[in-house]
Parts: C-alpha cells; sequence; structure tokens
C-alpha cells in the first residue's frame, strides 16, 4: 500500500488550524501538526490520534529559524518528499481593532514588526525551505484575510492589514516564479470571519466552514488555479 500524502500545518492546535489538520486526515493525508506552544500541540495531536487519524507532532515557532531547519530536516529524513504546506499560523497584535491607539496615525512600529515576522516573514521562510521537497508537485496555502485586501481596505489595525496584505504578495511572487506549468500550486485563502479566538464569537463562520476553503485549497486537482486569493473556493479581488 503507497504511503499516504503528507500535510504540514502550521500553528495547528487549536482553531483553524486543528480542524484543517482534521479534515485533510479525513481526505487521507498523514499530518505534522506543528505549534510553538509543546503541551497544547501534544495535546492536540493525541486528539486526532484517538479519532484513528493518522497525525505527529513537531514543535515549531515559526520566527525561528533553528526551529523552522528543524522542521525541514525532519521531513527530509523521514519523508523525503512532502505534497501540502499550509501557512496558518498568524497573530493579531494589539491594540483591539476601532480604538485610537490602533489608528496608523499613532501605530508603534514594533506591532507592525511582530507582524510581519510571524504573518508574513514566517511563510516566506517556511515556502523558501519547504517547496523543494514537494518534488515538483504540491500545494501550499497562505492563510490570509479579506482585510488585507486592497480592493476593500480600510483603516485601524495596520500591523494586521500590512502584513496579510504582504502575504498575498508572497503568494503572487512564489506562483510567478515557480511558473504556470509547475505541478506547485501556491494560493492565498481568506477562510472569512470565523468564531477563532482570534475572529470573536460574533463571527459569521463556524471554524469547520471556515476550515474548508484552506482544505479545498490544499487539495486542488492538477489543473487547478495558481497564484489566486480564494474565499469559500471562490476568487476574491486583492
Amino acid at each position: 500500500m503507497a504511503a499516504k500524502p503528507l500535510a504540514v500545518v502550521t500553528g495547528a492546535y487549536r482553531g483553524l488550524g486543528l480542524e484543517t489538520c482534521r479534515q485533510l486526515a479525513e481526505r487521507g493525508y498523514q499530518v505534522l501538526l506543528t505549534a510553538r506552544r509543546e503541551e497544547q500541540g501534544r495535546n492536540a495531536t493525541a486528539e486526532l490520534a484517538k479519532a484513528g487519524h493518522e497525525v505527529a507532532f513537531q514543535l515549531l515557532d515559526v520566527t525561528d529559524e533553528g526551529s523552522r531547519i528543524a522542521l525541514r530536516d525532519r521531513i527530509q529524513q523521514e519523508q523525503g518528499a512532502f505534497e501540502v504546506l499550509v501557512n496558518n499560523a498568524g497573530i493579531f497584535p494589539g491594540p483591539a481593532p476601532g480604538t485610537p491607539e490602533s489608528s496608523i496615525l499613532q501605530a508603534d512600529l514594533e506591532p507592525i514588526r511582530q507582524a510581519f515576522e510571524t504573518n508574513t516573514l514566517a511563510a516566506l521562510r517556511l515556502c523558501q525551505l519547504l517547496i523543494p521537497l514537494m518534488d515538483g508537485h504540491g500545494r501550499v496555502v497562505n492563510v490570509a484575510s479579506g482585510m488585507g485586501q486592497l480592493s476593500d481596505m480600510n483603516g485601524y489595525s495596520p500591523a494586521y492589514r500590512l502584513s496579510k496584505t504582504a502575504l498575498n504578495a508572497v503568494t503572487r511572487i512564489f506562483a510567478d516564479e515557480l511558473g504556470a506549468e509547475s505541478g506547485i500550486k501556491i494560493n492565498s485563502v481568506c477562510p472569512g470571519w470565523v468564531r477563532t479566538e482570534m475572529g470573536g464569537s460574533n463571527a459569521h463562520l463556524s471554524i469547520e466552514e471556515g476550515a474548508r476553503g484552506i482544505v479545498w485549497a490544499a487539495t486542488l486537482a492538477d489543473d487547478g488555479p495558481s497564484g489566486g486569493f480564494f474565499r469559500h473556493g471562490e476568487p476574491i479581488p486583492w
């Protein structure tokens, strides 16, 4: 029996990351669940394994180069190649949206730097390290946000908005350099407003509903799109 394809999901001990792991496992993938919080990550892995899913844990701080390289080395040593990378790990640095302190007129640059390190540069670096292990065929999903859309850009929360807009640029650049004929497809996905710890209890979508669009992009057919921005499997403006 052929080995199951491997999917790697970052920031996956709860919320959209954990549900993405669950849905991918249900579709026949073996999953490497990664998180920077070891206890919570191992507990989440055990929860999925108890349900009969093939899942393993890898400690990963996406902002730490040594941690990123350890992930690459493990995949290289244990698998040689893999098929899916979901760059889900992200932060929404304060202050709270809509407050005077979250205005770009008063924004502290440090939260903006932190957002770029986690939401943009970490995903970029993981793509650099891991795409070569896809052996010419794979799927990369950058979990973005409607708050990063230039076509619908509003004020406040500049750290999050700028980092997610830049993440969309990362998607476009990689897709162009990989080329239209590549077997590796990379797309940005906005999961919508989801009832996670980040999204809050008033959000419109359940975690299961939000994860579906991520999993759709992670499991695209060979004739599927690359270099696009999607919500619920449908293209949206940049």
